[in-house]
């Protein structure tokens, strides 16, 4: 009979030992396995996010300066005072006189819309920019009237070419301020005789140069 064998499990060295080059690691929660893994990572996004967003924060400041600062220069330039010129000279010598002056005006008006050049020059009946200039109004007769332009050297010639006028500049911030004026009536003596080689000048002639939205009654 044989004797039962003993089991014995103490011992197990006819076997080969399982050794494992990886440990399998310790049983952790599924909230901390995602932290440690991804944690590092968010914090780099993170990070990256904050500074993509400063970057893009300093852009967005930087174009609103320079919007804004490029408004108020286009709003100085806008604002800023437009030089004017002028000659002036009592009504009756200008419009019913003067051999040349009608001829000149229709001339360089004809020059303009051949061009279609933006009309600059206008005339002014009892024009209130002479409140700024005393020393020219005491030498005037009245009514007077003024040759207002935005061209200085087409002035300057105006001058030299009628001679018995003033001239004078000023500045202005707007058109309507440029050409303002007080209401006359003009009254010209038809002479009984007409000596002179050239035909007589109609009166209303002028009208056709009267600043925009004059009414034809100032003259």
């Amino acid at each position: 009979m044989v004797a039962p064998a003993a089991l014995s499990l103490g011992s197990c060295a006819g076997l080969p030992a399982m050794q494992s080059e990886r440990p399998f690691p310790s049983i952790v929660s599924p909230r901390k396995f995602i932290s440690r893994s991804f944690g590092s990572r968010s914090k780099a996004l993170f990070f990256s996010d904050k500074r993509s967003f400063s970057r893009f924060a300093a852009v967005t400041q930087a174009v609103a300066i320079d919007s804004e600062q490029l408004g108020s220069s286009d709003s100085s330039e806008q604002e800023k005072p437009k030089k004017y010129y002028f000659v002036v000279a009592n009504a009756k010598f200008m419009l019913d006189e003067e051999e040349h002056f009608q001829e000149l005006m229709f001339e360089r008006l004809r020059n303009f819309e051949e061009r279609n050049k933006e009309q600059d020059f206008w005339l002014v009946i009892e024009p209130k920019l002479l409140d700024k200039f005393p020393d020219i109004t005491k030498r005037l007769k009245r009514p007077a009237v003024a040759l207002v332009s935005t061209n200085g050297p087409w002035i300057t010639f105006m001058k030299l070419r009628l001679d018995r006028v003033l001239a004078e500049s000023f500045e202005a911030g707007n058109l309507e301020e440029a050409l303002a004026s007080n209401p006359t009536e003009l009254k010209f003596e038809t002479p009984e005789k007409w000596v002179a080689p050239y035909p007589k000048y109609e009166y209303g002639w002028w009208e056709t140069f009267l600043p925009p939205g004059t009414g034809k009654e100032q003259a």
